[in-house]
């Protein structure tokens, strides 16, 4: 499947794009080539636009409540989602930018609170719900907006969780593995015991605390650690 990855500095994705090996590069002895960036753009727009996406996130969510549903569920069992593009698409604002990165168009897209909610996930948050266990958002998103990620989660219907964590001005040059860790790590000390992580990185899921890891098609960008 195609990927399109973009470096990420401090959670923000900058122009730097990358093809990856298995769709776009193409080895000789002694030369790589690399896929025409528009075709590879293209190529990803294809796959959230023609109902690849859908069916692969699917699968996903079936999987997931598969593994949930043979977990023994006690008083502070608890599951962590990520934020952007695990329950918020942010699909529209990417392709806007061009599957680039625009500051202002970004910071508008994020203060508006209107990003949508992805379906399927939605669907996975009510399960839990259901069986009393409780829900954590743990996103990269900075301090100053905490407020709009609040009440875009109300909107979109996730109304019902425990807490929202966002990172705080002293946190913001810890890489993402770092920064979930420890948040993690903390909450288990507060007495939370975490059964899943949900994210579309692997940098959500890595590190301790993680338990059942439930990876989201991400071919948007990557944030490696």
């Amino acid at each position: 499947m195609q990927e399109i990855y973009k470096k990420v500095l401090n959670n923000r994705i900058i122009t730097s794009v990358f093809i990856t090996v298995s769709a776009f590069v193409f080895y000789s002895c002694c030369s790589v080539e690399l896929q025409n960036l528009s075709d590879a753009k293209e190529r990803v727009q294809q796959y959230y636009e023609n109902g690849q996406y859908d069916h692969d996130l699917n699968k996903v969510i079936k999987d997931a409540k598969e593994k949930f549903s043979k977990v023994e569920v006690k008083q502070n069992s608890a599951v962590v989602f990520d934020v952007d593009d695990t329950v918020l698409l942010n699909y529209d604002a990417s392709k806007k930018m061009g599957f680039g990165y625009v500051k202002d168009i970004s910071d508008k897209w994020v203060s508006s609170a209107k990003v949508p909610a992805i379906p399927q996930v939605k669907d996975l948050y009510d399960y839990l719900l259901s069986r009393n266990i409780k829900i954590i958002f743990l996103t990269g998103r900075f301090n100053n907006e905490y407020d709009y990620t609040y009440q875009n989660l109300v909107n979109e219907g996730y109304a019902k969780f425990d807490t929202l964590i966002v990172r705080k001005p002293e946190e913001q040059k810890l890489s993402a593995v770092e920064f979930k860790s420890n948040v993690r790590t903390e909450l288990t000390k507060q007495g939370y015991e975490i059964i899943g992580n949900v994210g579309d990185q692997w940098s959500d899921l890595e590190g301790p605390y993680s338990g059942i890891k439930i990876k989201i098609p991400n071919y948007l960008y990557l944030i490696e650690d």
